[in-house]
């Protein structure tokens, strides 16, 4: 009996977890402030904040697109030949 409860409540947690990760950002900071209404303990609430707070822009990509590179002016593509290569007969 023991048994089941551990599997089932490991199984719910996984899957919790996996919807969490998998949601987008505007559902997990809905979710987030839904939460944060009630009592929850002071390592929870914390990690819940700073998702409720987290400006986005819509991509979910935690600013990685800010960086340096984002700054830089965009260059034009660089044209390169194609070369067929022919095979040697066998």
């Amino acid at each position: 009996m023991a048994q089941l409860v551990v599997v089932a409540l490991l199984v719910a947690v996984c899957s919790l977890r996996a919807a969490w990760i998998l949601a987008p950002a505007a559902a997990r900071r809905a979710v987030a402030r839904a939460l944060l209404g009630r009592r929850l303990p002071a390592w929870l609430a914390g990690a819940l904040r700073r998702h409720a707070q987290a400006a986005s822009d819509g991509c979910a990509c935690d600013g990685c697109d800010k960086g340096a590179d984002a700054a830089r002016p965009k260059t034009a593509p660089t044209v390169a030949p194609i070369s067929f290569h022919r095979r040697m007969p066998r």
